[in-house]
């Protein structure tokens, strides 16, 4: 017989409660002002970082708490619930998922030792650099190339949409050892590299340029220029060529995490959107009472229950090293779906009141819009579930 138990562990339970505790003490004004003045919210990552939420998924040895993606997956949904909404995902995705998780999984003993103990306790960030101007979501095509040189790679290309390299100290580099045109597989010939972004910035080996945007400004976003960058091979990630089975181990657990941002996302913009249509009399009722109001969130809110579920059962199989690819794909493609409905739903019922900034419907609206194309688009991920799960025949 086999059992299905849907009840949320202790351990995520607890951060769960740990999170929202802290959460409690920041409100939509929070994170309205950081937005509007393009700022990290440093005061609830201060609080994270002294709370030992930050190193949740860093191995007990190093000073973490020795969970997994599972916890991680419930405090950034937690977070992004309480105000933070889907520009949040930065919080866990760039520092304990990008970070901690992958050096937890493929670091080597030195690395480990050296770095986890510090991003338990927010001391150090990363950052992670795979997509370029030409490949795009085509992340096998990539040309950033690394050619070995005596103890050191040297590294030439360029990055784009770099989220966090401001703030970072690691840096996680996706390049190519063996150009794509000559990688058999085409998955072969990738290598992730450790980069100490200060000192490559001193070195001028490594620039930057923030990207304007129009949304999730708590963290700039850039083009990122590598020019004759020197990085020791103690540095890879992994094994030289083999960077395609840690890569798998930064985008299935990237994909969860924004999914979990993306709901928590979803569910903040459903309770403003609920709590106005309570509070807003047209024609002497609630507007809450007209069908055409209630039924839109109403449907809001299942999909929510739905999405949380596929949310949790990819994270859930990430921690136990099952495959997760089409879990994760899911949670991401049904979240951010869900997220943007929210959010749209929250904007019709505010009606033209949504476009005064006085009410937080216009940040929800433009975080929820990221994730239907970013980190990887809607389309790839139904391409995905239709020829690799469905197995109908590819178009290219």
């Amino acid at each position: 017989m086999i059992e299905v138990d849907f009840t949320l562990p202790e351990s995520a339970l607890t951060v769960q409660q740990g999170v929202g505790d802290i959460c409690a003490r920041y409100d939509m004004d929070y994170w309205q002002r950081c937005e509007a003045e393009k700022r990290w919210p440093d005061e609830v990552w201060a609080e994270l970082a002294k709370g030992g939420w930050l190193g949740l998924a860093v191995p007990e040895e190093f000073g973490g708490g020795g969970q997994g993606l599972l916890e991680l997956a419930v405090a950034t949904e937690t977070l992004a619930a309480s105000g933070a909404a889907g520009g949040s995902a930065f919080t866990y995705v760039l520092t304990p998922g990008f970070g901690a998780l992958t050096l937890a999984r493929h670091g080597s003993d030195e690395q480990r030792a050296a770095l986890l103990p510090k991003l338990a306790s927010g001391e150090i960030e990363t950052c992670f650099a795979l997509t370029e101007p030409d490949a795009g979501s085509n992340s096998l095509a990539i040309t950033t190339s690394a050619r070995r040189d005596g103890d050191d790679y040297v590294v030439n290309g360029q990055k784009i949409w770099i989220t966090g390299v401001q703030r970072a100290t690691w840096m996680l580099l996706v390049t190519r050892t063996i150009p794509a045109a000559e990688a058999r597989p085409r998955t072969n010939g990738m290598t992730v590299f450790l980069v100490n972004v200060p000192e490559a910035v001193a070195a001028g080996q490594l620039s930057y340029r923030p990207i304007p945007k129009m949304g999730a400004n708590t963290t700039p976003s850039n083009m990122v220029f590598l020019d004759d960058l020197r990085v020791p091979a103690s540095s890879v990630v992994g094994q030289v060529d083999q960077g395609a089975l840690v890569l798998w181990d930064i985008l299935n657990p990237e994909r969860i995490l924004l999914a979990a941002s993306a709901l928590g996302g979803a569910e903040v913009a459903l309770r403003v959107a609920v709590s106005y249509a309570k509070e807003r009399e047209v024609f002497g009722r609630a507007i809450g009472a007209n069908q055409a109001i209630a039924f839109p969130l109403a449907q809001v809110k299942a999909k929510i229950e739905l999405a949380r579920l596929m949310l949790y059962k990819a994270a859930w199989s990430f921690d136990r090293q099952l495959p997760c690819g089409t879990e994760a794909n899911i949670a991401k493609l049904t979240a951010s779906q869900v997220a943007w409905e929210a959010a749209d739903a929250a904007f019709q019922t505010h009606g033209g009141m949504a476009y005064s900034l006085e009410y937080p419907v216009a940040r929800l609206l433009t975080d929820a819009r990221i994730g239907k194309v970013a980190p990887v688009t809607e389309e790839l991920l139904l391409n995905y579930l239709a020829t690799q799960v469905l197995g109908l025949p590819r178009s290219f």
